[in-house]
């Protein structure tokens, strides 16, 4: 019972039981001699004496307990917080610890326990990066090679649980929010495919054996070829790697192309067989009779009328499936003019910032084939090549100085090779692969030109926000075991959620979330690349004060969503994990409030790391989050304080950096800690009157 005490009180009740039984030992000497004295009048005299002595014992008492408390208890509780900071949160530094002089030897014994500690761990610590730096340059490599595999890679556990995705895998799962370690994956992809083939392959048995599946994302109904191939292991329920690639377009394209190659034959077959049986009725070398002479025009005109309208139709469907790369326009001109160069022509080129669709190898081909003719029919061997934006499409001019090549002349060239060696690859091949065309013109002071539109242009600049690329990955998940009880399951098997919320003020009955930021730890790690931040339009104006504050204007969240559509995808974000945040009650109350209205229930466990910090460093230190980090050797950025995403970031360090310090006080499991803070539930209490008395 008295071990599971803190050290202040256990010294408090020892003081308590000395000063109750110096009174009790004066009592008893004081009833021992008036007994001896036996005389009825001194009895008052002997109770006066008895309770003055009781009062001073007891003051003494009580004043020798309050030293000790303040420079023996408080000073041990302070350095044994700071020790196992140094021991298992990895903080460096030596303990300056100036309220233990009384301690003697302790402090300074303490302190050179700590810095032996630092020197050996970050001795160890070059050690295994000397020996582990060629691993992993390996390891930066394959991460690298992974997230350009242009096919969406998942690797999942026997549960379905994510243990590996790369960029790809993300782009095609975007449609329902990126995708998160040890998260399920049919929160992405609808289930039935995927369990019934690995069913399939875990009772065939079979090491080698792989099925083809098609499957379709939960939300947006896109449809994606998968193909699923087990992980050789021990385990009954053997995890399984999963490649994606989106079929979507392709089979709507297909479906189109079949439509219209349907259409053609009913659209003709007709026509056709009408014709063949007028001309089977006619005997041969004689003219028609009238009528049927007119059935005959009214036929092939009826056929032609078809063939142009199909013809039409197969040139508007022919961008489906465009098998044409994104080229800047730069890389297309400095490609021209090297080739260019290379004949002996003499090339200016100018610049121009548009990203084209097209083949730039055919491109470059068609358009020095073109002026190496032009060279060698008219002598001209300096060119000037021009790229213009034209609306949707960008214009590509070869310039020089003489008479306009003439049309039937370069009809002609386009139906020669472009190359010796490729018969195939003419310019009109490549015309029509681009489907564009090519002419000559005058371009005015003695000067001609051949154009060449390209379609597809578009103008560069910055691009958009993207999603991380890096492969995300914990191999570790594969054989993680899982536990239906939270508060039995191990602290560093959990995962968790850190958030923090940016709000109008300090009153959750009346204020509103303006912020909100999360990230993930999954397996003891932070994941880099799960990150939840995003503004919250409040729907009232933000006081200058609060302003003032996190940085956060009207005008920065005017077109922002609101709590409804932040919230739901934040409850998405955070589904099956514990949630963390520093002072947690108060914004879970913003949460809370909100609950009616996006249909939610933030029902997670959670733990608040002002309660983790009391337990461990003592309910006499400061808990604000910057004391927190300061103790923990974190540095938060001047301009990252009091945003939601820097606050989250330092509170994440600083829980990841708590876990071990709780392991080594023998808190292992969720619930073991749960029933720790519980006795410290006074002190968010504490902090958050003093948050309201100080707005």
């Amino acid at each position: 019972m008295l071990q599971r005490l803190g050290l202040r009180v256990r010294i408090l009740l020892f003081f308590a039981v000395l000063a109750v039984g110096a009174n009790v030992a004066v009592a008893v000497g004081l009833a021992f001699a008036y007994r001896r004295i036996s005389e009825p009048a001194l009895l008052p005299a002997f109770q006066q004496v008895g309770l003055v002595s009781g009062f001073v014992i007891l003051g003494l008492v009580t004043w020798v307990w309050y030293l000790f408390d303040a420079n023996v208890a408080l000073p041990i509780i302070r350095l044994a917080g700071k020790l196992r900071a140094r021991a298992h949160a990895g903080v460096d530094g030596a303990i300056e610890e100036p309220t233990a002089r009384y301690l003697g030897d302790l402090a300074p014994a303490a302190s050179a326990t700590a810095l032996t500690l630092a020197e050996t761990r970050n001795a160890l610590a070059e050690s295994v990066a000397r020996e582990t730096s060629r691993l992993s340059a390996e390891k930066a490599r394959l991460e690298a090679l992974l997230s350009d595999v242009p096919v969406g890679v998942l690797l999942c556990s026997g549960d379905h649980q994510l243990v590996f995705y790369n960029g790809p895998a993300t782009d095609l799962m975007h449609a329902v929010g990126a995708p998160g370690l040890d998260r399920n994956l049919f929160d992405y992809l609808r289930e039935g495919p995927i369990r019934h083939a690995h069913q399939r392959l875990t009772e065939a048995g079979d090491p080698d054996a792989a099925s083809d599946i098609l499957c379709t994302t939960v939300v947006g109904a896109r449809v994606l070829a998968a193909r699923m191939r087990l992980i050789a292991g021990e385990t009954t329920k053997p995890g399984y790697v999963l490649t994606l690639r989106d079929v979507t377009s392709a089979l709507a394209s297909y479906a189109r192309r079949e439509a219209l190659l349907a259409e053609v034959f009913d659209r003709l077959r007709r026509p056709a067989a009408n014709l063949q049986t007028l001309f089977e009725v006619l005997p041969a070398g004689t003219c028609p009779p009238p009528n049927v002479e007119r059935a005959l025009r009214e036929e092939v005109a009826g056929l032609a009328l078809a063939v142009n309208d199909l013809g039409r139709k197969h040139e508007e469907n022919r961008h489906d499936g465009w098998p044409l790369a994104i080229t800047r326009a730069s890389d297309l001109l400095d490609g021209l003019r090297a080739r260019l160069e290379q004949a002996g022509l003499s090339a200016e080129v100018g610049d121009a910032p548009l990203l084209l669709r097209c083949n730039g190898f055919e491109v470059i081909g068609l358009v020095a084939t073109v002026a190496a003719r032009v060279a060698a029919r008219r002598s001209a061997d300096r060119f000037r090549v021009t790229l213009t934006e034209d609306g949707t499409e960008a214009m590509l001019r070869l310039h020089w100085q003489g008479a306009p090549l003439p049309v039937g002349l370069l009809e002609d060239w386009l139906a020669e090779p472009l190359e010796p060696g490729v018969p195939e690859v003419t310019g009109r091949t490549v015309l029509s692969t681009h489907m564009t065309e090519i002419w000559p013109e005058s371009a005015g002071a003695g000067e001609s030109a051949v154009c060449l539109p390209l379609r597809a242009a578009r103008r560069t600049g910055p691009r958009p926000p993207a999603i991380p690329r890096a492969v995300v990955y914990d191999f570790d998940l594969l054989s993680k075991a899982r536990n239906e009880k939270v508060a039995d399951t191990r602290l560093e098997s959990l995962t968790y959620v850190v958030f923090d919320t940016e709000t109008t003020g300090l009153m959750p009955s009346q204020d509103e979330i303006v912020q909100i930021a999360a990230v993930r730890i999954v397996n003891g790690r932070r994941v880099e690349g799960e990150v939840f931040d995003t503004l919250v339009n409040p729907r009232r104006p933000i006081p200058p004060t609060s302003t003032e504050v996190h940085g956060i204007t009207d005008a920065m969240v005017a077109d922002a969503p609101d709590i409804v559509e932040v919230g739901r995808a934040f409850h998405k974000f955070a589904e099956g994990a514990v949630l963390v945040a520093h002072n947690a009650p108060f914004d879970m109350e913003f949460l809370r409030r909100a609950e009616p209205y996006m249909s939610r229930r933030f029902d997670n466990p959670i733990l608040d790391t002002v309660l983790l910090s009391a337990v461990l460093f003592g309910q006499a230190e400061v808990h604000s989050l910057d004391a927190l980090t300061h103790r923990l050797g974190i540095t938060i950025p001047e301009e990252a304080r009091h945003t939601a995403i820097g606050d989250t970031v330092a509170t994440a360090e600083a829980f990841l950096k708590l876990l071990p310090m709780l392991q080594g006080r023998g808190f292992e499991t969720f619930g073991s800690v749960l029933s720790e803070v519980r006795r410290h539930g006074r002190l968010l209490t504490d902090l958050n009157e003093s948050h309201l008395t100080e707005a």
